[in-house]
């Protein structure tokens, strides 16, 4: 089994012949997902997803995947292809068609319709090529088939990626469930078709593969959704994600059986509902939806809502109605219903929205509680047969945090496959398929891209240290103006503190010290402002680390009169 070693150069180039698959996204974390295969000098893209900011990252709206290897060589990628229509996988798409407008996308039909809807609110006017489970196309170097995966949204592909240098066989995200909502099941038959013509490296995913056993299929949880429904004693607030089709399809029904009239909260929500509405991918009993604005015209034992944030989002629905900045006021005999998992490193905001609703008097029923939700990932006994069936010679786990990755592969090893052609990557690390071997080749770039507002790229790690800073440690200016000539302190040290719990005159304390620290830098012939504001936080610095044990950020000014 390979792993990348934190000190990975720069690439060669590729032998010729050769196939190198470029994660730009997607290992080592659950999100962002975004792949390149080059051969011959040409490239495909495979995904373009975004990743959801944590508490980590103060103000950012989103992270995407980093471009920078594309550039200089956007011309020559001839497509970009998705796997399904979730965030993770189509977010960035915006932002890599800004690069090349022109860049064909290829996906299935309720894919592309979100992704359409999505770039024209970026006023961009895609090249689409809608495609099916079982049709097979060239693009340049590239022969792509598709093939029908299961998963937790309609319409979700694999991608079996032929070259003259090897084939490659993509999952997507998908899973096994033999008694799917919607009747399209995982097309097994296919993989097994490849697997007999040979595949040379399959990047399978990963995110459930600690999970023994089998994903629990999904009809077998709307048992426990109209049970939610019949005891609710008053309205239901149902949060997933706003792509998550087949739940909202259960909630549709469970509110027809109990008599309840829906309304859909959120402009994603909306957007998305209506699109699998208008396709055919959603059935919406006769009369069922109302406006979210006519609610009060309703008995509240005849309501259900359906919102996100089921990820403790801070500016999604539900969040804002567990902390009462929303126009819905949660309280006591309502029931949330979190029809999601958790994705891994949410928690603390899951939990605080859970008990935020809590202490509003609501009745929460969540994963931890209730059957009502499963996953849309394949477990460990999928993943070991699929590998059994497509029998692979080499092996890329893919879409996962670093334990998935690691649990995957062990998988692969325990089917037959060699630990020497199973590679571990992370984002960044090159993998390059030649002669029938697969190996880590080196590393190229791979940092996050924050979309902070309106910026994109330009927010860095620097900036979101500040804010951290800000938001734990406070802040501290000093206002200082000297003589220009002889650079004697005139007027000051004014300090403001801001974020601290001791009152604004515990800080004239260091004004003294501050004075001192000031003359002897002027003494030894000190008069350069910068110089003189290293001196004024080193000393405001120093003293609020041994008296407050606090470090806040330090903002000196040296104003020269």
């Amino acid at each position: 089994m390979s792993h990348p070693h934190p000190e990975l150069q720069a690439p060669g180039p590729l032998a010729p012949g050769g196939v190198r698959v470029v994660p730009l996204g997607g290992l080592g974390e659950i999100g962002r997902n975004m792949t390149v295969v080059e051969h011959r000098d040409q490239l495909l893209v495979i995904d373009c997803g975004v990743l959801f900011p944590d508490e980590h990252h103060p103000g950012i709206d989103l992270i995407l995947p980093d471009f920078e290897y594309l550039e200089g060589r956007l011309a020559d990628v001839q497509a970009l292809v998705l796997t399904h229509g979730h965030e993770d996988h189509i977010g960035a798409v915006p932002y890599l068609l800004r690069l090349r407008p022109d860049l064909p996308v290829i996906g299935s039909t309720l894919t592309l319709a979100l992704v359409e809807a999505k770039l024209k609110e970026h006023r961009i006017t895609p090249v689409l090529r809608v495609v099916q489970e079982g049709e097979r196309l060239q693009f340049g170097e590239f022969d792509c088939e598709f093939v029908a995966v299961n998963h937790s949204i309609p319409d979700a592909l694999a991608v079996a990626v032929r070259t003259s240098g090897g084939t490659l066989l993509h999952t997507g995200d998908f899973k096994m469930d033999q008694l799917p909502l919607d009747g399209r099941l995982t097309d097994l038959r296919a993989f097994a078709r490849l697997g007999e013509e040979g595949v040379d490296l399959f990047l399978t995913d990963s995110t459930n593969a600690e999970v023994p056993g089998f994903t629990t299929p999904e009809r077998d949880i709307s048992s426990a959704i109209d049970k939610v429904f019949r005891h609710a004693e008053r309205r239901i607030i149902v949060a997933c994600f706003s792509s998550h089709v087949h739940r909202v399809q259960q909630v549709l029904d469970a509110a027809e059986k109990a008599g309840r009239k829906v309304a859909m909260v959120g402009r994603s929500m909306l957007r998305n509902m209506a699109i699998a509405a208008d396709l055919g991918y959603l059935r919406v009993p006769d009369g069922i939806l109302v406006d979210v604005k006519s609610l009060a015209d309703l008995p509240d034992d005849e309501v259900v809502l359906v919102c996100t944030g089921s990820q403790g989002e801070p500016m999604a629905a539900l969040s804002r109605m567990a902390n009462r900045d929303h126009r819905i006021d949660v309280g006591p005999g309502d029931t949330v219903l979190l029809a999601s998992s958790l994705i891994p490193g949410n928690e603390n905001a899951v939990y605080r929205v859970i008990n935020g609703l809590m202490r509003l008097g609501a009745n929460v029923v969540h994963k931890g509680n209730a059957n009502v939700h499963v996953s849309g990932h394949a477990s460990a006994g999928e993943l070991l047969y699929c590998y059994n069936i497509v029998r692979p010679r080499n092996v890329m786990p893919v879409h996962g945090e670093w334990r998935h990755l690691v649990a995957n592969a062990e998988l692969a090893v325990a089917t037959g496959v060699p630990r020497d052609r199973v590679v571990v990557a992370e984002d960044g690390v090159v993998v390059d398929l030649v002669d029938g071997v697969a190996s880590i080749a080196g590393a190229v770039p791979c940092g996050y891209v924050y979309v902070d507002g309106a910026s994109v790229g330009e927010a860095d790690d620097a900036l979101l240290k500040d804010r951290r800073i800000l938001g734990d440690e406070g802040f501290v200016s000093v206002i200082v103006v000297i003589d220009a000539s002889t650079g004697a302190v005139v007027a000051g040290p004014e300090i403001t503190a801001r974020g601290f719990i001791e009152a604004q005159a515990r800080f004239d304390e260091v004004v003294p010290q501050l004075v001192e620290a000031l003359a002897r830098a002027t003494a030894d012939g000190i008069t350069d402002t910068y110089q003189l504001q290293q001196v004024i936080r080193r000393c405001v610095g120093g003293w609020m680390g041994r008296t407050i044990r606090r470090r806040p950020m330090i903002i000196p000014v040296v104003i020269e009169s």
